[in-house]
């Protein structure tokens, strides 16, 4: 035995344990403290969607539209290369209008009306921040908590540390949908819901809008389930016997894959299978919730999932990147989330869902309160912004009806209560039981955890708190 084979049987010698345990369908699930929500359903708006025309609302610059942005407001913050090259930066106010909803008088844009509709359930932050300033990493930040690729993402950690619900189902799935903005949609990549460093059985299943929900999970002609079982008896002999020559803990976790695999087959078809929805539920989702692959189908699928106990839901929906022809675009892909979105957080109330499931809305940053590019009278530009921006919450132990953070008269930096990604991931972690600080995996060497080695719980969030 050389020296890599003895370290990973003396490190592994609960595999056996953690193997029985995953057939049998039990989980891990210790939290540290008690939870608020089973579950998490995130609305992952990729892009970057603008802040100015959605959720913050500015009245004041409106009699400064045009103008220079004072350089006093910019400072020494790093531009991106689409406008660093720019000899002016005229301060962009919003064509869109914005009217106060709910019990605190909300301000929210005309391009949502329906989620406008719910702002009484919802906690709106307008003082999130990111130091990344360009797509990737500022997506593999918010999601895995460092900007370079490698790390577990978000619904891989909550997996690991919490177990599954549901025997027969996946505890992390991921939905994709494109918006139906002009500008074509940045490249999504699946280490965003990978594993990392984790086991394996941790990262995203990604569902696809044709054919097959799952690749490879149905049985080719002439094979039928007896068959397929016999196979998978066969192969975990083999597995197994070699498992207890090299102790590798990944054995393990195949093993157990390709026994979810075999349970899928049958959850799964059932779970996408739409037709008995009522009419009512399609009224509310809107006329796209029946075309596979649109937003709509995917919050209405979420719902499900929901209700059947996947612990992590990703939706992902692409175009929010406006450098340009931002009023066109924008409208159109709130077109595509305004309705499903208002559908889906009514869907979990009406069936006792909501409480303990946490829906999380919003992108990897800002946008700028000046215009990419030329300034015209109905027609704009803002490039990337990472100073401030706004998500909202809604469920599952967020405080209701309220909005948190301040920024300042151009929505460029924040004035009160900031909110870091890695103190709104602390505080997601918060919300389903978990100590941030706890939750580690040894890799290399060294503990890591989804925050980092930062990030502070943000209570004044938190019902109750």
């Amino acid at each position: 035995m050389n020296r890599r084979q003895w370290l990973k049987r003396s490190g592994t010698q609960i595999g056996g344990i953690a193997l029985a345990s995953l057939l049998r369908g039990e989980t891990w699930a210790q939290t540290h403290f008690a939870p608020r929500a089973k579950r998490v359903i995130s609305l992952f708006m990729h892009g970057g969607p603008s802040q100015l025309d959605l959720f913050d609302y500015k009245p004041g610059l409106r009699a400064l539209h045009g103008q220079e942005l004072p350089a006093s407001v910019r400072g020494t913050q790093r531009l991106t290369g689409m406008t660093s090259g720019q000899a002016s930066f005229p301060v962009t106010a919003s064509l869109f209008g914005f009217q106060q909803h709910g019990n605190n008088g909300t301000w929210v844009s005309e391009l949502l009306p329906h989620t406008a509709s719910m702002v009484d359930e919802m906690c709106i932050v307008r003082s999130l921040h990111t130091e990344a300033i360009n797509h990737d990493p500022a997506v593999t930040l918010l999601q895995t908590g460092h900007q370079q690729p490698g790390r577990p993402s978000f619904g891989a950690w909550a997996s690991y540390g919490l177990g599954s619900e549901n025997d027969n189902l996946p505890t992390f799935v991921v939905l994709l949908s494109r918006g139906s903005a002009a500008r074509p949609a940045d490249p999504l990549y699946a280490r965003l819901w990978g594993s990392g460093f984790l086991p394996s059985n941790h990262q995203g299943v990604a569902m696809r809008s044709g054919g097959e929900p799952v690749l490879y999970l149905s049985n080719p002609p002439g094979v039928t389930a007896g068959m397929r079982r016999d196979q998978l008896d066969a192969l975990a002999q083999i597995n197994q016997t070699a498992q207890r020559e090299v102790r590798d803990p990944e054995i393990d976790t195949r093993i157990a894959q390709y026994e979810m695999a075999f349970r899928m087959q049958s959850s799964v078809p059932a779970l996408t299978d739409l037709n008995g929805e009522t009419e009512a539920t399609w009224e509310a989702y809107g006329p796209t919730a029946k075309r596979p692959g649109s937003f709509a189908a995917n919050c209405l699928l979420a719902r499900r999932m929901a209700e059947s106990g996947v612990r992590f839901i990703q939706l992902y929906h692409r175009g929010w990147d406006q450098h340009y022809n931002l009023p066109s675009d924008i409208r159109l892909q709130c077109g595509d989330v305004d309705r499903p979105c208002a559908a889906l957080l009514r869907d979990l109330k009406q069936r006792g869902l909501l409480d303990e499931t946490l829906v999380i809305w919003g992108g990897e940053f800002g946008r700028t309160p000046y215009s990419q590019g030329k300034l015209e009278p109905t027609n704009y530009g803002r490039d990337h912004h990472g100073r401030c921006f706004t998500i909202w919450m809604a469920g599952g132990g967020v405080k209701p009806g309220i909005v948190y953070g301040e920024t300042d008269d151009f929505s460029y930096n924040i004035t009160r209560d900031a909110v870091h990604v890695h103190d709104l991931n602390a505080t997601l972690l918060s919300l389903m039981g978990i100590d941030h600080k706890r939750l580690t995996y040894r890799f290399q060497g060294r503990d890591y955890r989804l925050t980092d080695v930062a990030g502070e719980v943000v209570t004044s969030i938190k019902n109750g708190m």
